[in-house]
């Protein structure tokens, strides 16, 4: 069946961060149409094509489009940058408002989306170390912390009864079955509706500086 008429208003979402290519499309009539395509690189040269697949899907163009909401990681060094250098080329392009999510964020909401629990957001960093973040009802009770795993679970240890969720959760005692580890496209639609009109462009955010720079010594 071809794809309703959908007029502007339409909310594009994207996740690059992980071992996917990912993007989440809400048209004015509150349809939603989806992609997520797994791979472990890659997802600079497919995202645009994916992008455009998705819309014609739909049956909206790229004008049509009010907010662009991205996945900032933390997550993979190559992707998160893909994703949110995309982002913010095509907000420029369409004249729509570009929104970064923290993965943290994202993750929080994907398991406490009623908002009444703390919830600890944890991303495996690798080298047995973990950033993480604590939301309350919602908000985020803590700094964005990337610490060892022994440090990490003294932080935690303040906040009592923690719902823990993330790539890195395991680390800590929770049980991976429950977590997916795949693009949180459902949360990432709701963040990205529901922040504010004077939320900054989106810029990556890494769990640890680069290893290494740019020619000419620039640190990417």
């Amino acid at each position: 069946m071809p794809a309703m008429p959908a007029s502007t208003s339409a909310i594009l979402v994207l996740d690059t961060t992980g071992r996917w290519c990912a993007a989440g499309l809400k048209r004015a009539d509150g349809q939603v149409f989806t992609r997520h395509e797994a791979m472990a690189r890659g997802q600079a040269e497919r995202l645009a094509p994916l992008v455009e697949e998705l819309l014609a899907e739909a049956g909206v163009v790229p004008g049509d489009l009010a907010r662009i909401g991205v996945a900032t990681g933390p997550g993979s060094f190559a992707g998160t940058r893909a994703g949110t250098a995309f982002a913010r080329g095509l907000a420029l392009a369409t004249g729509a408002k570009a929104v970064g999510v923290s993965s943290l964020a994202a993750w929080a909401y994907q398991a406490d989306p009623g908002q009444t629990r703390t919830v600890a957001a944890i991303h495996d960093a690798r080298r047995e170390e973990l950033v993480f973040q604590v939301f309350t009802r919602g908000a985020p009770v803590s700094d964005i912390l990337r610490l060892s795993i022994d440090e990490a679970r003294t932080a935690l240890a303040d906040y009592g009864d923690v719902v823990l969720t993330g790539s890195g959760a395991a680390l800590m005692g929770a049980d991976p079955a429950g977590f997916a580890d795949e693009a949180s496209l459902a949360a990432l639609m709701t963040l990205t509706e529901s922040a504010g009109e004077d939320a900054p462009p989106p810029s990556p955010l890494y769990a640890r500086p680069p290893d290494a720079a740019l020619p000419g010594g620039v640190i990417p």
